[in-house]
């Protein structure tokens, strides 16, 4: 499973980034517009998720529950310091997907408890997409939080988020994880189709 967070540079807007996202395969697209009203992310997200439809992908909105609800987005992603996933679940209900960054193995319980489907667990190493970062987790951190959530039975869909490479995807797909989260890796590389067809084949949908 690869998930692509939208981002933008001096080349791509944040809806380039998933157009090319999608072009190269992608199935699975977060918008994230750190720092946006629901005002300023509504035009471009009903025109991602438009995309996102035409091309059988997931869509999911960083944050806005009331926006994920409001235009009907497959989802909402919830950092550690937006609304509780549990209060989301009352807002949303069960027909939608809520994912939660995880930092440790106490985060990932926490949100299990709280009816998330799936876990974003990171950051694998620094980037500078992210503001506050919490402690860098590396292959090893991977390798812990899933032998535990095995040792508990605790069967959620874990995937890497943070800096990653694609030269970093063979080894952490060995750590017990279940997907890639990028963002930086994609948009940043001289040809973001290609590469996006090129990490599909470490990590197929």
């Amino acid at each position: 499973m690869i998930q692509f967070i939208s981002h933008f540079n001096d080349k791509y807007t944040y809806l380039d980034s998933i157009r090319l996202a999608l072009e190269g395969g992608c199935r699975w697209i977060q918008l994230r517009m750190k720092d946006a009203t629901d005002e300023e992310i509504l035009p471009v997200a009903l025109e991602a998720q438009k995309m996102c439809k035409e091309a059988g992908a997931t869509f999911i909105i960083d944050d806005h529950v009331e926006l994920v609800k409001q235009i009907h987005a497959d989802g909402v992603h919830l950092g550690k310091k937006d609304m509780p996933i549990a209060e989301a679940r009352k807002i949303l209900g069960d027909d939608f997907i809520i994912g939660g960054t995880a930092n440790t193995f106490e985060d990932v319980r926490s949100h299990y408890e709280s009816g998330a489907n799936y876990i974003g667990c990171g950051p694998f190493r620094f980037t500078t997409t992210k503001k506050g970062l919490s402690p860098i987790l590396g292959l090893e951190g991977y390798i812990s939080i899933c032998a535990q959530m095995k040792a508990e039975g605790i069967n959620l869909p874990i995937v890497a988020i943070g800096g990653i490479t694609l030269e970093d995807i063979p080894q952490i797909m060995q750590t017990g994880v279940t997907g890639i989260a990028l963002s930086g890796a994609v948009l940043n590389s001289t040809n973001p189709v290609a590469e996006m067809k090129k990490i599909l084949l470490f990590c197929p949908n």
